[in-house]
């Protein structure tokens, strides 16, 4: 099992995404910390890790609040025993504006969540992976830091500076063993990219098939990958097959788009 003995903490483990990573973890044998706003979306997440033999411990936690998240490490070490893997999940679309008419204060919410949210789990997990002798960090991350659209710009912008600050925590953490990556994931397949297509398709006057056909062929493999095979590289970045590998950002797009 690639995490037998680990702690994980999945910020952002409410549906989608966020879950895949945390089922996908207690079935490699980790203990995971279920972490997200919401309290109901956590406990039927951490439910699900348990049912797989593993420990879990549900947390509601506003990743925009220092306090919170250093409260939810703290809370980690003291009933899991340490933490050794933080996949930064949490992430706020913003408000699909465009640059001229946005309301920047609102902005200051994406940021928050998407670049400092981010660091602050990064800044309260790290002394608890230095005090176990390293870890591995994952950055949720997104193809629209290469693919620009207009409406898109402060989602783009925030998760572009994610990026950048995630070379540079595997420039300074490298030395206390911790591990630094992003995924940037593209379409990821399911209920909210399915009304999306459909509300596309009712504009255009054609079928969601036909949307997603289009979507489709702009990949190299032809589909569009699921949560779990997203879930499937955050875990390769996570594990020890990957113990070479700190600072990167790795396409997960069924080849939609090359870095």
């Amino acid at each position: 099992m690639l995490f037998a003995g680990k702690v994980a903490i999945v910020s952002g483990s409410g549906p989608g995404l966020g879950r895949e990573v945390a089922l996908g973890l207690a079935r490699e044998g980790a203990d995971v910390v279920v972490a997200a706003r919401r309290a109901d979306g956590v406990a039927k997440v951490a439910a699900k890790v348990e049912a797989l033999g593993r420990r879990a411990l549900p947390v509601t936690c506003d990743v925009t609040d220092p306090d919170a998240c250093n409260a939810l490490a703290d809370q980690a070490v003291a009933e899991l025993g340490g933490v050794d893997i933080l996949v930064a999940n949490a992430y706020h679309d913003g408000d699909f504006s465009t640059v001229l008419d946005a309301d920047l204060e609102a902005w200051r919410t994406t940021i928050d969540v998407n670049l400092f949210g981010a660091v602050h789990m990064t800044r309260a997990v790290a002394p608890h992976m230095v005090a176990r002798g390293g870890g591995r960090i994952v950055m949720v991350n997104t193809m629209s830091t290469e693919r620009i659209a207009p409406g898109f710009g402060i989602y783009s912008a925030s998760k572009a500076a994610l990026k950048s600050i995630t070379k540079t925590l595997a420039r300074e953490l490298g030395a206390d063993g911790i591990r630094v990556n992003g995924v940037h994931p593209g379409y990821i397949w399911g209920p909210s990219v399915e009304w999306y297509f459909r509300h596309q398709a009712t504009e255009r006057g054609i079928t969601p098939e036909e949307v997603y056909a289009e979507v489709a062929a702009q990949t190299s493999l032809g589909y569009l990958p699921d949560a779990a095979e997203i879930a499937g590289v955050v875990l390769l970045l996570a594990s020890d097959l990957a113990r070479c590998v700190t600072g990167q950002a790795l396409g997960a797009n069924a080849g939609q788009w090359f870095h």
